[in-house]
């Protein structure tokens, strides 16, 4: 067997994280999954997993994980770092909130980049180390609806490949995680601000987002389970020669292909129609095509 690392997942309380953290765990590696659910940290030390709080969205509380990872390892650091902490914003670009905008991006984008500059110096000082982002195959095709948060996933890809590229030379090597529909607790999160969208009555998107979220619910079904997504993390943190990307389930990569192929107009018309949006109802009398912009819900980050 390979010899232990130590990783750190970030957003390890729930969904892809957890799973990941619990199959690096069973692989005989030290891992140390972050959160901020001190409830679901606790479960994780149950499992053997050394837990600690961590906002990927706060400077203070980077510093403070790095601080405490530093003392638990001897000053030594993480052998691999997953950015995994991460969640979904659906809504039409035009009535999604600032500050919905904003968090999507602290946690998905900013978040990502700021503990990526906390453990990366000890990596470069050592000449290896692993960073593994998880981004989606959303972040090479876009749908209606997901524009903020696809705008997110095609920043991580970018970041990642220049990261890539920086930092081969100091024998850090960078992959992407690119999941498909997976079951797991960031479906949830993500219906949930579609349904918060839908409910603002006044908005022109209203029933179209209602029939995104009763979609969403009935096509849960057809969600794979994590493990996928566990092993290409494994492969990335473990492999000699790690590829640049990683797409699982791997049938996922005939998006990116299928969309490049074909013609944006037909794209286009298959979204608009399953969507909706290619024949929007009517308003009721009396509302205005203005939308309130509801209130933001509390950051969904793990």
């Amino acid at each position: 067997m390979a010899r232990s690392l130590v990783i750190l997942v970030t957003g390890a309380t729930a969904g892809i994280g957890k799973a990941a953290a619990i199959h690096l765990k069973s692989k005989g590696h030290r891992v140390l999954g972050t959160g901020r659910n001190e409830k679901a940290l606790a479960e994780l030390r149950t499992l053997g997993i050394e837990s600690l709080a961590l906002d990927v969205t706060s400077q203070k509380s980077i510093d403070a994980a790095k601080s405490e990872i530093d003392a638990l390892t001897s000053g030594y650091g993480v052998d691999v770092l997953v950015n995994n902490a991460g969640y979904g914003l659906v809504g039409p670009l035009e009535m999604l909130s600032d500050a919905d905008v904003r968090a999507q991006f602290d946690t998905n984008v900013f978040g990502l980049l700021a503990v990526t500059r906390a453990f990366l110096p000890a990596m470069r000082e050592r000449r290896s180390g692993r960073i593994v982002n998880v981004s989606s195959v959303g972040g090479r095709m876009t749908f209606p609806l997901g524009g903020a948060y696809h705008a997110t996933k095609y920043a991580v890809e970018a970041m990642s490949d220049a990261l890539r590229m920086e930092l081969r030379g100091f024998g850090i090597r960078v992959s992407v995680i690119e999941p498909g529909y997976i079951k797991s607790d960031f479906t949830a999160t993500t219906m949930g601000y579609v349904q918060k969208y839908a409910d603002d009555k006044s908005s022109p998107y209203s029933a179209i987002l209602q029939r995104v979220a009763d979609a969403g619910k009935s096509s849960e079904r057809l969600a794979v389970g994590p493990s996928s997504v566990c092993r290409a993390i494994e492969s990335a943190s473990v492999s000699r020669f790690p590829r640049a990307r990683y797409v699982a389930p791997f049938y996922n990569a005939m998006g990116p292909v299928l969309m490049a192929l074909i013609p944006t107009f037909v794209t286009d018309w298959f979204f608009g129609m399953v969507t909706g949006l290619s024949n929007p109802p009517a308003l009721p009398a009396g509302t205005t095509n203005a939308a309130s912009k509801p209130a933001p819900l509390a950051s969904a980050s793990a």
